[in-house]
């Protein structure tokens, strides 16, 4: 086989053992017969050329590189139907679809806050939110596949626009019936011996959280980590420990049970918005990029700066800066 281009059927396949688990329930989803997707699955493996599933008798499993295939596939399957959606746009002489890519917290902390302002007339009829890793945010930009999205720092690419950048300190979040919830201000010293809550890409906040706990000569007894925030906030409820995490789901969605705490040192988390180089934003893309600029300045210590520029320049040190709420 080996064509340039790989038959969108065997991808569709693909993603639905996937989904499955099976390929006979693969076969009940796509409303195709189970030999035919077991085809399918051959042949696409045969393109490929390696293994994306491991045989034991009827059961499967994907492998190590199906598991990462599968990420590129749903992006590209989804992209399609994104296509189908703005076709249908076009051919109706609507405003296009929109869609929007953003790491978890943002997506469920600032994005809704932001479409709730925009005008309704500037709102599309589909308008699709996905949340994803700030890799993901990253790729999905790239590929165009979004028309927007925010993505924590780092982020650096000639593939991108950067739109603007916001900085903001971290909180403590710790259950309402804490030793330590009475106090206004947390220590990081009072994390020493105690369990942590973080989140665990290292290349991100976390590699932030561990400099400062290094700084201070803090080390806490044991760690819980996490690839969401609201994860972390939801064990610190259930006493698990202190949760050093961004305060965008504590400044938008309060969690009845939890409290949240300033720190006495300065944890940064930064992240930006992010759109495809060359594309002029659209009147819809730019009423939801000034409404989401306007509901995280609203975050307690938000610095906003403009431009790519905002990416490698310490902040503080930039005349754009705009500080609020201080």
């Amino acid at each position: 086989m080996h064509h340039d281009v790989i038959d969108i059927r065997l991808l569709e396949a693909f993603a639905a053992v996937m989904s499955a688990g099976s390929i006979t329930g693969a076969a009940r989803l796509l409303d195709r017969s189970q030999p035919v997707v077991t085809r399918q699955i051959q042949d696409l493996e045969a393109d490929v050329g390696y293994l994306l599933f491991s045989r034991n008798g009827p059961r499967i499993s994907p492998t190590a590189k199906g598991i990462l295939f599968h990420a590129e596939v749903e992006r590209l399957l989804l992209g399609l139907k994104h296509i189908r959606a703005r076709a249908a746009a076009i051919g109706a002489g609507a405003l296009p679809v929109l869609s929007i890519a953003a790491i978890p917290a943002l997506a469920a902390g600032f994005v809704p806050a932001a479409l709730a302002t925009v005008e309704r007339e500037l709102l599309p009829k589909q308008v699709h939110v996905q949340a994803l890793s700030a890799e993901n945010v990253v790729q999905s930009v790239l590929s165009q596949s979004v028309d927007f999205g925010l993505a924590s720092l780092p982020v650096q690419h000639p593939g991108l626009d950067v739109q603007w950048v916001c900085e903001v300190p971290c909180v403590a979040c710790l259950a309402a019936d804490h030793p330590l919830a009475k106090r206004r201000t947390i220590r990081l010293k009072d994390l020493t011996g105690r369990r942590l809550l973080t989140m665990a890409n290292p290349y991100r906040l976390r590699r932030r959280v561990e400099e400062a706990l290094e700084r201070a000569d803090v080390a806490p007894s044991e760690v819980i980590d996490t690839n969401a925030s609201l994860t972390a906030i939801a064990m610190a409820k259930q006493s698990l420990g202190i949760a050093i995490v961004e305060p965008v789901l504590t400044s938008s969605l309060p969690v009845e049970g939890v409290v949240t705490r300033r720190l006495d040192v300065d944890i940064p988390f930064r992240f930006a918005a992010l759109s495809p180089t060359g594309r002029e934003l659209s009147p819809t893309v730019a009423a939801v990029n000034a409404a989401l600029r306007a509901a995280v300045a609203l975050m307690p210590g938000a610095q906003l700066r403009s431009g790519a520029d905002a990416l490698v320049e310490p902040a503080g040190e930039a005349d754009d800066i705009e500080r609020a709420n201080p």
